[in-house]
């Protein structure tokens, strides 16, 4: 008998009146809420515009929601077409089912338009939003547990995660499994707190910071993907999902490294925004002309000061001896 674990939610859908208010949903919209204030916050520090961040994010959450709904339903296309299986599913986004790697993928197509519709470089970008992002896939994750999904192996640990629940071909699961939904939203948080310290410690530049939390997302990612128990494509032993971990770890730490080698430093704040440049010099220039109106009220008015006493005209005359 399990002494203690982590219950799971009764539902995850509270119905107001006819509309739906689903759990899964609002997780995904409190991570994109707190991705692009922690991003715009980091991003003024390095000298870019207030809303520069939430402009590109316009574009960026878009794509990325659909190339991450992409990635699952490519990867997981047994759950939604065959015999038996109904296709119309695959547009159900709200009933769970996101992958990471689509959602980066198109997200960052999606932050490549809007950055170059404001001139701002996309490496620049993504090292100010990457430890956002890993906090949006924290909060993001905490919908799993109100779908009741994507759990790991059973277990008797005191934090288990209790299941109960039926599938859509009736099957019912009842049990004590391993919470990877919260292993994988607690090391997001971490991720995000690595790369906070690493940028502040080594002003990492030119896409780094953003390589790095690739790299350690995914360390984490292919330890909570090998306990997981749902239905999954295998290769050689291995969930895709691990090969694909395995694959971009390889890559970010390629792209880490080069970018070191041959951009070293942190991009000019100057060089960033071109928008925040040009308010910033409006607001230099709006700043002097105010200073040189202040300098010219408080001097004296030349027609109000009074003059020089008029200079003698020739010496005195001397008194007779």
């Amino acid at each position: 008998m399990d002494l203690a674990y982590i219950p799971s939610p009764s539902r995850g859908v509270l119905n107001l009146g006819p509309i739906p208010l689903r759990a899964y949903a609002f997780c995904i919209i409190i991570g994109v809420v707190v991705a692009v204030w922690l991003g715009s916050k980091r991003w003024v520090a390095r000298g870019g515009g207030r809303h520069t961040v939430g402009d590109i994010a316009v574009w960026a959450v878009p794509f990325g929601l659909v190339g991450g709904r992409l990635y699952h339903v490519i990867t997981d296309n047994q759950l939604y077409f065959g015999e038996g299986k109904h296709p119309i599913d695959a547009l159900k986004i709200w009933q769970g089912g996101l992958g990471i790697w689509g959602a980066i993928a198109f997200g960052a197509v999606g932050a490549w338009i809007g950055a170059r519709r404001r001139g701002v470089p996309l490496p620049a970008y993504a090292d100010a939003i990457a430890p956002g992002i890993a906090l949006a896939q924290a909060c993001g994750r905490w919908g799993n547990w109100f779908n009741q999904e994507l759990y790991g192996r059973p277990t008797t640990l005191p934090w288990g995660l209790e299941i109960d629940k039926a599938l859509p071909d009736g099957t019912v699961v009842q049990g004590v499994y391993h919470p990877t939904f919260l292993y994988e939203s607690l090391w997001c948080v971490l991720v995000a707190v690595l790369v906070i310290w690493a940028d502040r410690r080594f002003r990492l530049g030119h896409g780094r910071a953003f390589w790095l939390y690739v790299a350690a997302y995914t360390l984490g990612r292919f330890w909570t993907e090998w306990l997981r128990i749902d239905e999954a494509h295998r290769f050689f032993g291995l969930r895709l999902n691990d090969w694909t971990a395995i694959l971009v770890f390889v890559g970010a730490i390629t792209a880490f490294v080069l970018s070191a080698k041959l951009r070293p430093g942190r991009e000019d704040p100057d060089a960033i925004d071109p928008q925040a440049t040009k308010e910033r010099a409006e607001a230099a220039d709006a700043a002097d002309a105010a200073t040189t109106e202040a300098a010219d009220a408080d001097a004296p008015d030349a027609a109000t000061t009074p003059s020089d006493p008029p200079a003698k005209l020739g010496k005195e005359t001397e008194k007779p001896s």
